[in-house]
């Protein structure tokens, strides 16, 4: 079977944009080869700093052939009493390019139809590559794009050429000045020029010839590997960091790691601040030892092969040298000043124009985070307090101005020093957590309250000044920090009021917030609703649970889970199908209906007095069930009620003439549909 091979050849692209247009360009030519009807066994996405690369194996060398089935006009309109063929029917068939006595009748739900059916052909998948791959090209996502000359396409970066084979020939196309071709280029420092290509396999060697490793998982595993081997040969091992990983493989087409090293003296800096210094400017990986201490020494991945590697091993290590000699600085004058101390200081850095300074933003989750603690637990009063106070005092430091992404890890670290406790420190540096979505979450319970709080303030100072993320633009990160408080809360198992904790926090932003604090709180909660469906959706929790479990209320997020959770158990129970139906019933014909007291008086059948009996009997139990938040036992008692509620249906007419008798009913059914309402809207459920 043919394979098609595609390179485009580009100026050095960014090392974050790589991994998602991989994943793009994977899933545009499975879904272009999907609909136009070409079968194929593999698809692959390649790449590195200077080339996007896709691969299809197996690929039909045409499109499937297909069934056509045009429905024409009604048989009765086609064909006259006699059964021959009126206008209509001749004008169809002329129309379809067919002749009448090839014309079908067949049933449709609105009767019987004429049509017309018709073999298509399939196209050559090599006449359609030419229209698949520029649109695919042009299709790939990018966090910015940008143009070229005069020329009006847009892409991460200049395109410089375009290789394109099917089946060993070149797939013509344009692409703004750029033509397809067979040509494609190896490393640009070390393997000048251009080479021809026949196949991938021919592809793949001449590349590594040319100093290229085209696969990123190849890259990723030499590096590791190599890396390793140079930091053993100083008695250490890799300080393992996959997200420097990510980014450094798709930094480099020919990865070679070199070792340097640093002054010993400078191992007395805190080991967050080493790692720091090598990883975020220079890209260097840290070496440990067997029990995990910093070594002084570090690897680095050259995108080069170089003549003398002492000489870059130099070169890395008098620029780490000036980068390790300011943060030892900076380390001796922070400590000159105890971090409590720094707290009035922050009454000059603007945290936003219209939120305030950062000082305000202390004192609003301060009192947040005491609300928290009132709460979740009060006797960690007066841990939370301090470290509130303390938690942004190392934004104005020396060091976490040199070094951003220390914030919280120095305030950890200046707090230990100023003789904070121990519990003070660590929420420092856990309020900021989680930095990632899905990443590491507050070990303590005062750095989850304060992380609760400084998340809770972002947001609703966000949304209440207008600042509500639309599409991919989030500047403020609100969907991380969204998430990261409802897996917090669910980690912690934290029965909050998502409501209440809302309110206190738009009051203290009242002087600051420029909109209706309903509206602000709809919105919030709303996206809300957005992440938490999301979330228990990718824990597998069909989506019409997580419709059923979200229609009745989530203000407790840690109830929704285990309403969502045993709902999803029950729908797999073999006799849930008929409960639910039977719910769908009651919901259906009471949800108009106001309820009011039932009256036994009005009783004309057993069934109606046995649904009562069976109401109070097992739905006094369900109740009890649902207040200790044991929804699986709750669920086990309302199935009881399935039996009654279908003897009711059969043995009276609901809608009775009587206007007492069928107010009274009603009331009985919605009595039953409160109780399931307290667990989840069952007709959201899906029923076969």
């Amino acid at each position: 079977m043919p394979e098609l091979l595609l390179e485009i050849g580009t100026e050095e692209i960014p090392s974050g944009f790589i991994p998602r247009a991989l994943e793009d360009m994977k899933a545009l030519l499975e879904r272009e080869f999907q609909s136009n009807r070409l079968s194929f066994n593999e698809v692959k996405a390649l790449g590195t700093p200077r080339r996007l690369v896709l691969t299809a194996t197996g690929v039909a060398p045409s499109q499937e052939r297909r069934l056509l089935e045009v429905i024409g006009p009604a048989k009765h309109i086609a064909f006259d009493g006699n059964g021959q063929p009126t206008k209509a029917a001749q004008g169809f068939a002329r129309g379809q390019g067919i002749a009448v006595e090839e014309l079908h009748i067949v049933k449709t739900e609105r009767g019987e139809y004429v049509c017309a059916r018709k073999e298509e052909h399939g196209e050559e998948t090599f006449n359609l590559l030419p229209l698949i791959l520029p649109r695919l090209i042009s299709s790939i996502s990018f966090p910015k794009s940008m143009r070229w000359m005069d020329l009006e396409n847009t892409f991460a970066r200049p395109i410089h050429w375009i290789m394109a084979l099917f089946d060993g020939k070149i797939v013509p196309f344009q692409i703004g000045n750029i033509s397809s071709g067979n040509l494609s280029r190896g490393h640009r420092f070390m393997a000048r020029g251009s080479f021809q290509v026949k196949n991938l396999g021919d592809y793949i060697r001449k590349l590594k010839n040319s100093f290229v490793i085209i696969n990123p998982e190849e890259r990723k595993e030499y590096i590791l590997a190599e890396a390793n081997k140079a930091a053993s040969e100083v008695s250490g091992q890799l300080l393992i960091d996959n997200d420097l990983l990510e980014i450094v493989t798709h930094l480099v087409e020919y990865p070679v790691p070199i070792r340097g090293s640093f002054s010993k003296e400078f191992l007395s800096l805190p080991r967050e601040v080493l790692i720091s210094a090598m990883r975020e400017h220079q890209r260097y990986f840290s070496i440990v030892d067997a029990e995990g201490n910093l070594l002084p020494f570090f690897v680095t991945i050259s995108n080069t092969k170089p003549k003398n590697p002492n000489v870059v091993a130099r070169g890395n290590e008098r620029v780490l040298q000036a980068r390790l000699s300011d943060a030892k600085f900076f380390f001796l004058e922070d400590q000159k000043v105890p971090l409590i101390q720094r707290l009035q200081g922050l009454k000059k850095v603007v945290y936003h124009s219209k939120l305030g300074t950062s000082y305000e933003k202390v004192m609003r989750l301060s009192q947040l985070a005491d609300f928290l603690c009132a709460n979740i637990s009060p006797d960690l009063s007066e841990i939370v307090k301090r470290a509130s106070l303390l938690c942004k005092g190392d934004l104005i430091t020396g060091m976490v101005g040199e070094f951003p992404s220390l914030q919280g890890i120095m305030g950890r670290v200046y707090a230990r020093l100023s003789g904070e406790k121990e519990d003070v420190a660590q929420a420092i540096y856990e309020h900021y957590l989680p930095v990632t979505a899905g990443g590491e979450l507050p070990s303590s319970h005062p750095g989850a309250i304060l992380s609760l709080a400084d998340k809770l303030d972002t947001i609703v100072g966000c949304f209440g000044i207008n600042l509500i993320p639309t599409g991919t633009a989030d500047p403020y990160a609100l969907r991380r920090q969204t998430l990261g408080i409802i897996h917090l809360i669910l980690e912690r198992r934290y029965f909050l009021s998502l409501s209440s904790l809302l309110e206190r926090s738009m009051e203290l932003l009242s002087e600051k917030i420029e909109r209706p604090p309903q509206e602000i709180k709809a919105d919030v909660l709303e996206f809300f609703r957005g992440r938490l469906q999301n979330l228990l959706n990718s824990q597998g929790l069909s989506a019409d649970v997580v419709e059923a479990a979200l229609a009745v209320g989530f203000d407790d997020l840690v109830d929704l889970q285990e309403r969502a959770k045993a709902l999803h158990d029950l729908k797999k129970a073999p006799d849930f199908e008929p409960l639910a139906i039977a719910f769908k019933r009651v919901v259906n014909i009471s949800k108009t209906h106001i309820p009011g007291e039932v009256d036994i008086r009005l009783f004309e059948s057993a069934c109606e007095s046995g649904l009562l009996e069976a109401y109070e009997k097992f739905g006094k139990k369900a109740e009890e069930k649902i207040i200790q938040k044991d929804y699986p036992s709750a669920l086990k008692e309302l199935s009881l009620l399935r039996t009654p509620v279908d003897e009711f249906f059969n043995g009276v007419l609901v809608m009775a003439e009587d206007e007492k008798v069928k107010n009274n009913r009603l009331s009985l059914l919605c009595k039953i549909a409160k109780l399931f309402f307290k667990v989840g809207d069952f007709s959201k459920i899906t029923t076969v």
